[in-house]
């Protein structure tokens, strides 16, 4: 049966794209709340999963056995209305409403598969934390996807460390989106409880908040490796938001800066990212190691990917084409210690 039509009211069928420990996280509370609001919203989702081989089986096979990504997100239900479907066109067959929750080395591709396979009155949104740098510009994933599959896409971002949100710890979010009732909508999908959702037409800094924050907990982790202190900490945390601010007003025109200090796509992520979360983690262990980056996160992310530095590369090839990246010395700082030698313990001359 053919899906209804998502832009004037009809009931939403939901597809995943994406099944790491983000995205497995989000199936568990997409899952359990589709269920709970059946009139608005078809009680099955699936979960596109990249297959690969988990001890000898599919991954696929293990997940829809015992509803549990086993290999990103161990020890958490998914519910059994949670399918993985290793075929990309078939987890989207019928949907209405998609959820891309890869990482953002892998957008570009992915919706190059599905380029002619979408309907027009598909909506979407973004969970994916990045930016797109290519010959010289830069782009929200938002408007990449929009651009690719010719659907309006909100974004999601927010303090969500996944693990705690699929054990259910309290946290908060934001979605932008340009049309506030459908905003509404994503947020009856996703709210809970103890996952509370805060609606914005701020698309552009939404998205900015979720991807360069990642920069800046590479800069926190780097402190936290030369155990130089909370003072340190905050410093770099305070200066780099606003480099994330200033970056965003002087190359996104339009967005709010309000949304940096406001919602917990701006500030709130940028602390828990420097106080937990992956890219800390490793540019701490890059420290107190010595080991490169690419190494740690094959050691420590069990197959997920580091963002930060990657988003600090092209930050700096964007910044460079202009002759800007004196301007945002953080930024810089951390692209030069991830590649090109720069020893971390020099910050203080840089910023």
């Amino acid at each position: 049966m053919p899906a209804q039509n998502a832009s004037n009211g009809g009931k939403w069928k939901v597809a995943l794209i994406g099944s790491g420990n983000w995205g497995s996280a989000i199936a568990r509370l997409v899952g359990k709340n589709i269920k709970e609001r059946s009139d608005e919203f078809d009680t099955e989702v699936k979960m596109w999963c990249y297959e690969e081989d988990f001890e000898g089986r599919k991954l696929t096979e293990v997940i829809n056995e015992k509803h549990e990504n086993v290999k990103y997100l161990p020890g958490v239900d998914l519910g059994d209305n949670v399918v993985a479907e290793p075929d990309l066109i078939k987890a989207i067959e019928g949907a209405n409403a998609l959820i891309f929750v890869i990482p953002h080395q892998f957008i570009i591709e992915t919706c190059k598969q599905l380029e002619g396979k979408v309907p027009s009155d598909t909506q979407a949104i973004s969970l994916v934390k990045g930016v797109d740098v290519k010959d010289g510009e830069i782009h929200i994933f938002s408007e990449v996807i929009k651009e690719h599959l010719g659907i309006e896409c909100a974004a999601l971002s927010g303090a969500n460390i996944a693990n705690e949100v699929a054990k259910e710890a309290f946290s908060e979010t934001t979605i932008g989106c340009r049309d506030i009732e459908v905003a509404k909508r994503w947020a009856r999908l996703f709210e809970s409880e103890k996952f509370r959702v805060a609606v914005s037409k701020d698309v552009l800094g939404v998205s900015l908040g979720g991807a360069l924050k990642n920069v800046v907990a590479v800069a926190a982790g780097l402190i936290d490796g030369l155990q130089w202190g909370n003072n340190a900490k905050a410093a770099i945390m305070r200066i780099g938001l606003l480099e994330m601010k200033r970056f965003a007003l002087e190359f996104f025109p339009g967005t709010e800066p309000e949304t940096f200090v406001q919602e917990s796509a701006g500030i709130a992520d940028l602390i828990t990212s420097c106080l937990g979360g992956r890219n800390r983690k490793c540019a701490e262990a890059f420290v107190t190691t010595g080991k490169p980056f690419d190494q740690l996160e094959k050691e420590m992310l069990n197959g997920q990917k580091l963002q930060g530095v990657q988003t600090a590369k092209e930050l700096h090839q964007f910044l460079k084409a202009r002759g800007k990246a004196d301007d945002y010395p953080l930024f810089t700082f951390v692209y030069r210690v991830a590649y090109e030698g720069v020893k971390p313990d020099t910050i203080t001359a840089h910023i």
